[in-house]
């Protein structure tokens, strides 16, 4: 006879009928980022993860047939990014390794025994790519016989014309360098500088060595842009706060930001545009890498949430005119670059052209700067992000999805075609394309009254009058939206993909776009008492799980909910003040209590100066109500993690033992944040699978 605990295992884990495929086959995509086009014949470049081997791929027109360009095997966690082609788009330089989110040490989440460095490569579109520094963010000269580039905060520079060329620091200056844009004609250098408490814009002189700083002032000068004729730069400054603190609602700001114009001969500078007092004078900045595009006609492009909603205006250089762009509503834009005549600018909204919005995909717009006028690039049921013009006038080429195909590399044509896929052959035949399930847009009520948007997957085997067990899951962030399909954020299409395979094993999932994510203008995403202010976001975990336990198809016992980072942060919230409703959570990398985690991301935090922010955001913690905490409960999380600390985990492991609460643990020895390896995703997720198994049981219990 089997011991108990045997034979509780070998139920638990038994795969319930429902199960049509796996993990590692739901996530044998390849995932598409860091899309970029040349300058010439219609060429665009990406790169893919392709089971954690990243890979950069081109296309050339008219054909736009994809190509490896490197050839990476190994799921080592080394990361691509940062591509940038020479003007005669003959080859692309780009950065491999190091940690591009948080800037931090070289992560080496593989374990490799050898060192990782975080190096410049130029990769030619015929020959073998070359190492041409350690460093990143390459910034090729319009010339293309030169890079600039960082290294350790500072301004370095490489020759492209000579083969065995050594790197030379460029510039000794105080700060740390950020922003880096070349001069139209490549004779100068701009650059934000990061002192701190402030931030500068520099302009450095390549021929006489001569460094500058534009309009200089105690508030923060961000993202410093060029006017055409290189004699101009517009920045974005961003008054002076010295409150140290993160994670609670800025719906305004005690002083505007406002647009700068710097006149670089003189170094003297004036404000061309300031926001209005109340809504949109806080700077809430665009996903994308240029906050500003210089139009024609001598017009600066910029985000406003004049409306509560992050939108495009455009201000005249000359006379200072304001001019929104686009259709009035309630959409936000999320991305913007400037089309190569200058005249337009591609743009990924929730706007849709048939009814006005789309709240929860994202399509592709162009806006004509000198009318206003919108022109839909895409519609319908996919999701469409990351645009760049094709060089030779033929179309658009794009980032999609929708809710059976993952992200991919796709272009449309100037008819408005469908778009056309780069590398069909990126997507392997194990993928399950065809046994996914369509989720389906729900609104739920939150505890508090709040309305949310949520996502529902109901399991393809479900019969009337069944009971099954339940999920809800929490997106991390806390600025991110769970969309009706494939992610255009490798994390989150990665979950998205680990909510199909729940509902396949038989669980009823509710995905919770909850408060103070984006999506649904500034007043949602700067909820009152949002995070270390209060927690108002676990009104939504409660109301998610009152909306699962009111389904006639779900059984009000068998209710869990998992999600990473932010979202691991309400699901240990979920467990530890609604464990009767909760009978089982996981938790990837959640905070556990703010006062830690708000130090990580702003240094000058100090709990003991500032005793009832504190206090509220101890109480607006996990840890706070550990006393309650009943449920088990799985933790995952890497010890190298830049973003939540892995002391997060730490004081809750010693706080549940203390509290007697059931508890597992993965752990993965030297992995990030974001897991960088794709065996990592898989283990994690089949683990997750097997605790829900464990404690809430499969399909038809």
């Amino acid at each position: 006879m089997l011991p108990k605990l045997a034979i509780l295992f070998s139920f638990a884990f038994a795969a319930p009928a429902a199960q049509q495929f796996t993990v590692e086959q739901v996530l044998s995509y390849s995932f598409p980022t860091d899309l970029t086009a040349g300058p010439h014949r219609g060429v665009v470049a990406w790169v893919l993860n392709e089971h954690g081997a990243r890979n950069i791929w081109v296309a050339e027109g008219p054909s736009l047939k994809g190509r490896r360009l490197t050839s990476f095997t190994a799921d080592d966690g080394q990361e691509i990014a940062e591509l940038e082609w020479l003007p005669d788009a003959s080859g692309l330089v780009y950065t491999r390794g190091g940690d591009f989110e948080t800037g931090r040490d070289n992560p080496n989440p593989a374990s490799l025994t050898e060192a990782v460095e975080q190096a410049i490569w130029l990769g030619p579109l015929t020959g073998t790519p070359r190492k041409l520094s350690e460093g990143s963010v390459p910034r090729i000269s319009p010339h293309g016989d030169r890079v600039v580039f960082l290294k350790a905060g500072q301004i370095w520079s490489i020759s492209l014309a000579e083969k065995d060329a050594k790197p030379e620091q460029l510039i000794h200056a105080k700060g740390s360098a950020s922003s880096v844009v070349w001069s139209p004609d490549g004779t100068r250098i701009a650059f934000e500088s990061n002192r701190g408490d402030h931030s500068l814009i520099g302009v450095y002189e390549c021929a006489s060595k001569k460094l500058v700083y534009l309009d200089a002032s105690v508030d923060h000068d961000l993202g410093p842009v060029w006017s055409p004729d290189g004699k101009s730069i517009a920045a974005i400054r961003v008054p002076a706060y010295t409150r140290a603190f993160m994670f609670g609602p800025e719906r305004s700001a005690a002083t505007p930001w406002s647009i700068r114009l710097m006149d670089v001969a003189s170094t003297a500078g004036r404000a061309l545009w300031t926001a209005e007092p109340g809504q949109g004078s806080a700077f809430h900045p665009l996903a994308s890498e240029s906050q500003l595009l210089w139009a024609a006609g001598d017009r600066i492009v910029f985000p406003w949430e004049k409306t509560g909603f992050v939108q495009l205006y455009s201000v005249s250089a000359v006379s200072g005119d304001v001019k929104h762009l686009g259709p009035a509503g309630n959409y936000e834009v999320e991305n913007a670059t400037l089309s190569a005549d200058r005249q337009s600018i591609l743009t990924s909204s929730n706007w849709v052209e048939s009814d006005g919005n789309d709240t929860d995909r994202r399509h592709l717009q162009r806006l004509f700067v000198a009318t206003g006028e919108v022109k839909a690039v895409t519609k319908g049921a996919g999701i469409e992000w990351s645009p760049v013009e094709l060089s030779d006038g033929n179309g658009v080429a794009m980032l999609c999805s929708d809710w059976r195909t993952p992200a991919h590399a796709a272009a449309v044509s100037k008819d408005g075609a469908s778009p056309s896929d780069l590398a069909p052959e990126a997507l392997p035949p194990s993928f399950p394309k065809g046994k996914l399930i369509e989720p389906k847009p729900v609104m739920l009520t939150a505890a508090d009254g709040l309305p949310i948007h949520a996502q529902l997957f109901l399991p393809p085997d479900l019969k009337p009058g069944e009971k099954r067990p339940a999920l809800a899951f929490f997106h991390g962030g806390s600025r991110r939206q769970m969309l009706l399909g494939f992610h255009y954020m490798d994390y989150y299409h990665n979950a998205y993909a680990m909510n199909q395979y729940l509902a396949s094993l038989g669980y009823v999932v509710i995905a919770v776009n909850y408060r103070s994510g984006i999506g649904y203008g500034l007043d949602f995403r700067e909820a009152l008492n949002y995070g270390a202010t209060g927690a108002s976001e676990f009104n939504d975990v409660l109301g998610a799980g009152l909306y699962l336990k009111s389904r006639p198809e779900v059984d009000p016992k068998r209710i869990g909910l998992w999600g990473g980072s932010y979202g691991g942060y309400l699901t240990a919230l979920g467990l530890a003040r609604a464990s009767d409703l909760f009978a089982a959570g996981v938790d990837f990398h959640g905070v556990h209590d703010w006062n830690n985690v708000i130090r990580n991301f702003v240094s000058a935090y100090d709990p003991s100066k500032d005793a009832n922010a504190a206090r509220v955001a101890f109480e607006s913690s996990p840890m706070s109500s550990i006393s309650t905490w009943r449920s088990p409960v799985l933790l995952i999380h890497g010890d190298d993690d830049r973003n939540v600390p892995f002391h997060e985990t730490v004081i809750l492991v010693e706080a549940l033992r203390k509290q007697g609460v059931p508890f597992e643990q993965l752990i993965f020895p030297d992995e990030i944040h974001g897991f960088l390896t794709e065996r990592r995703w898989i283990d994690a997720y089949e683990a997750t699978a097997k605790f829900f198994g464990a404690h809430l049981g499969g399909a038809g219990r």
